[in-house]
Order: structure tokens, then C-alpha cells, then sequence
């Protein structure tokens, strides 16, 4: 049992107290211009004395689709997570349970395709979404968003495979299992906390990628919704509809903080999962 004094907890908490007060702070500023309207927009009331709903009815109700926006990101957001947790579960499999020359480096080179930066292969990503006939479909941003997190998916997923027992898999095979049936009927149970926060990690990662969303994509029904706020503007600073595009962010993060609220606990299992052995 660690002994802690007095002080030291009475740092932690502190330190803690801080560490949330900075994480939550800018959500509530939101929620709270969002709220705000007129001249109320610029003072530092975090309270707003007359609340309502008139800048998200205006979020809607614009020129810009963003209800379509929305549908267009959760699409991509959930196509994205099933093909990288697809494919990296069996990818996972062959390179943490199958001896072969070489997985190490391959390992490493699939990690090394992260290391690159998005605007480093935006042209050459750009051909290849055009040659494919996807350009200008919001459908065609799950290529390149699955090319970029499928090797951090790929790199996690092994981790948790290698600690899997040895003995599931060779019982499974004493029973006439195969390689997929093994996967997804034997070790899928068991990845459940990995795949729940990797593909977690994938849903943000894809539900807040502004850069190909921008490039790749010019009509506003095909828009995904960090575009779609972008282009909430007005001719000069004051005319900007700020109460709006805080509204958006708002509605935009909500998603996000139930599913991290929904599983919860499955994403604490699954990032300390294998940190202590023996």
C-alpha cells in the first residue's frame, strides 16, 4: 500500500481539480455562448441572463445543410471504425500469434505510415481519390481516414492479441477451428475492451478530420459537420454568427461525450489491460 502525506494528496486533488477545470471549461463557455444572442455574445457573463434556443433553430434552419452534415459525418465516423476494427483484428491476429520473418518490421512499417503528415500525401491521396470515381462523395472519406488509423488500430489490437492465452487458441484448433473462426468466435469476446477504445479513438479520429473532409469534398450535401462550421461566417468580425458556430461545436461534441460516458468502462479496462502481469 503506498503511504502518501498529507500534502502530496492534497496536491494530487488540487492537480486534479485544475486538470478538469481547464478540460471542461471551454465546452461550458460554449454551451453558454450558444445560448447567448445580440450584444450578450460579448461580455463575460458565463450565465446567460436570457437563454434560448434561436442560434441552434439558426443551425439548422441555414443555408448550409447541417442536419445532412451530421448524417454525412456519423456515416463516415462508423464506416471508418468497422472497416479499420475489421481489418485490423486479422491483421492483429497474424502478426500476434503467427510466426513469420520479418514481423517486426512489418509491424514498424505499419506504424510508420501514421508518422506522415496529412498534407505530405494530399496530392497523391487526392489522385487516388479521383481515379476511384469518389471524389466529391462523402462516402470517399473512409478511404483515407481508414488508411490513417488503421495503423494505429492495427499496432494496438496486436498488443492485446499477444496477451491472449495460448491455450484458447490451440483448444480451438484441437476442435477444427480455422484462423476466422478463432478470431471472431474465440478471441473477439476477449478483445472487447481493446475494440471498444480503439475503435473509439478511430470514431474522434474520423468525426473530427477537417483537412481531406476539405479537400475532398466541394458540394455542401456531401460536407461533413467540421466543414459545415467552417463555413458559418460573416463579411466582418461582428457579423460573424458566433452564438451559431458555438452551437454547432456544441452539437457537434455531444456525440462524443456520450460515447465516452456509455463505455466508460470498458475503455479503462481496455487501456490498462495487460499493464500488470504475473
Amino acid at each position: 500500500m503506498i503511504n502518501r502525506s498529507k500534502w502530496a494528496t492534497a496536491f494530487i486533488y488540487l492537480a486534479s481539480i485544475c486538470v478538469v477545470l481547464v478540460s471542461v471549461y471551454p465546452f461550458v463557455y460554449a454551451v453558454s455562448t450558444s445560448l447567448k444572442s445580440g450584444t450578450a455574445l460579448f461580455n463575460t457573463q458565463l450565465l446567460p441572463s436570457d437563454a434560448d434556443l434561436r442560434n441552434y433553430r439558426a443551425l439548422f434552419e441555414g443555408a448550409q445543410p447541417f442536419g445532412r452534415s451530421l448524417l454525412n459525418s456519423i456515416m463516415v465516423a462508423l464506416l471508418t471504425v468497422s472497416l479499420a476494427l475489421l481489418m485490423g483484428v486479422t491483421a492483429a491476429y497474424a502478426l500476434g500469434r503467427i510466426r513469420f520473418k520479418g514481423k517486426g518490421l512489418l509491424l514498424v512499417c505499419i506504424l510508420s505510415v501514421s508518422m506522415f503528415p496529412q498534407v505530405a500525401v494530399l496530392s497523391g491521396m487526392f489522385e487516388l481519390i479521383q481515379s476511384l470515381g469518389l471524389y466529391n462523395k462523402a462516402i470517399g472519406l473512409v478511404l483515407p481516414y481508414t488508411i490513417f488509423t488503421l495503423p494505429f488500430t492495427v499496432w494496438i489490437l496486436t498488443t492485446f492479441m499477444r496477451e491472449l492465452p495460448i491455450e484458447l487458441e490451440e483448444a480451438a484448433i484441437m476442435d477444427g477451428c480455422g484462423p476466422l473462426r478463432i478470431i471472431f468466435q474465440v478471441f473477439m469476446p476477449l478483445l472487447w475492451p481493446a475494440l471498444v477504445s480503439t475503435g473509439l479513438l478511430a470514431f474522434i479520429g474520423a468525426w473530427n478530420e477537417f483537412l481531406f473532409a476539405l479537400t475532398f469534398v466541394i458540394n455542401d450535401t456531401e460536407r461533413t459537420v467540421p466543414v459545415a462550421i467552417s463555413l458559418i461566417a460573416g463579411t466582418t468580425a461582428f457579423e460573424i454568427p458566433w452564438g451559431t458556430i458555438m452551437a454547432g461545436s456544441v452539437v457537434v461534441t455531444v456525440p462524443l461525450l456520450l460515447l465516452v460516458f456509455f463505455f466508460q468502462k470498458r475503455i479503462v479496462s481496455g487501456l490498462t489491460a495487460g499493464a500488470v502481469k504475473g
